[in-house]
């Protein structure tokens, strides 16, 4: 049997033909359109029996479930690494998992941390450059260099010969890293504070920039990419940039599992977020026709229950609308938990069971499918479940990140 890699060439190609439906769309449209999308998969895989086929959308599932992301995040000791960690988590140090933070190096050893609802992807606190035991020469073997994806080298006040050093050993090593100068808050108020006459923002950061560049570049790095940022205020400055660097630099199933981790840090990130997981969503779909379909009581249609109610609970935790999500989030903005939750229309995810979704299934008027299905036989049920597991979890991907979008306004305000 074809391995999925092989094969996810022409999936991407259908995902595309999934993507194009509408759920504008009426009914009948829709379903027509999905069960011809349906039928181009089949043919995809003419030569083989619905087991094989069921096969091998479920291994591409497994593969993403399974994929591991390590991110490394080093720098001098002093300089934001673990202020950094818990920015990039939305936490704060107080919060539960969070990382410790201090004046002094708090992190004498690699430490991990996880993100809540996505613990594969994982950031990895390293002891700071140039502290006692850790020194560039061998700072990488000591950390166990091997293990991480990728870097972020932090910085405050400016970039040295110790960075420029590690970078080095990175790129000799053929990992990427990115340079991030941390602090410029602090900067900015202290530029205010001793020049109110003449203070420019715009000004303080470009030399900023400069100053930084130029230490580098004496180092011996010839064109570095630097990001400005503050981890007191996370959505400022160049984060957007470098967080969107750190996603797009990444392999496909990576990139999925970074951003999916991801907290919702701006509304674009949850329009992001909608959109990537529509394209797995057809995926999903194929999995539920040809895996164990079971017929559901009260409608001519038939689906693997198990596989909606574990999609849609995933669903609520990638759009940080579980419990443990919104308690930091109240904690973080002071608004009580009932205020965000009050937004929300969605089931709650502790709310979702077997009988929520047979009750959401009902809700979106399927009884007479099979009339708009033009196919028989052993493909009629298996199709009827494709199009209703991909409508279903289509309709329930848009509301959950419309709910996150209320919910991110209501902390703001």
């Amino acid at each position: 049997m074809e391995s999925a890699p092989v094969l996810r060439k022409d999936m991407e190609l259908i995902s595309a033909r999934m993507e194009a439906l509408d759920l504008r769309l009426d009914p009948k449209e829709f379903f027509n359109g999905s069960i011809e999308a349906f039928e181009e998969i089949m043919d995809l895989f003419e030569d083989k029996e619905q087991a094989e086929v069921a096969s091998i959308a479920q291994a591409e599932l497994e593969s993403f479930k399974s994929t591991m992301l390590n991110i490394a995040i080093t720098g001098e000791t002093g300089a934001g690494k673990s202020s950094f960690i818990n920015a990039l988590r939305k936490l704060t140090a107080e919060d539960d998992g969070a990382a410790p933070t201090g004046v002094t190096e708090t992190t004498t050893e690699p430490t991990v941390y996880p993100y809540p609802n996505h613990p594969n992807v994982r950031l990895w606190d390293l002891p700071g450059i140039g502290a006692l035991d850790f020194q560039p020469n061998t700072y990488l073997q000591q950390v166990n260099f091997k293990r991480y994806d990728f870097f972020v080298i932090i910085a405050s006040e400016r970039f040295k010969d110790n960075h420029a050093t590690l970078a080095r050993e990175i790129e000799k090593m053929g990992k990427r890293f990115y340079f991030v100068r941390s602090k410029v808050d602090e900067d900015l108020r202290n530029e205010e504070r001793d020049y109110p006459g003449t203070f420019s923002q715009e000004s303080v950061l470009r030399r900023l920039r400069m100053d930084c560049r130029k230490h580098l570049q004496k180092a011996g790095m010839s064109h570095p990419e630097i990001f400005l940022l503050s981890s007191c205020e996370f959505t400022k400055y160049d984060a957007p940039a470098l967080v969107k660097a750190l996603q797009d630099n990444l392999p496909g199933l990576q990139r999925l599992a970074f951003l999916l981790s991801l907290p919702n840090l701006s509304a674009e990130i949850i329009e992001e977020k909608k959109a990537a997981l529509k394209k797995l969503i057809w995926l999903i779909s194929l999995a539920s026709a040809l895996v164990n379909v079971i017929p559901i009581p009260l409608l001519s249609v038939a689906c693997d229950i198990g596989i909606l109610l574990g999609s849609m609970i995933a669903f609520y935790k990638y759009f940080s609308l579980d419990d443990g999500s919104l308690a930091n989030l109240a904690r973080q903005t002071g608004k009580p938990i009932a205020e965000l939750k009050a937004v929300i229309i969605s089931p709650g995810a502790k709310e979702i069971n077997r009988d929520v979704v047979i009750k959401l299934l009902l809700k979106t008027s399927l009884p007479k499918l099979t009339a708009f299905v033009p196919v028989a036989g052993p493909m009629l049920t298996a199709g009827i479940s494709f199009s209703t597991t991909y409508f279903m979890l289509l309709k329930f991907v848009s509301e959950v990140a419309e709910d996150a979008q209320r919910v991110r306004k209501t902390a703001l305000k």
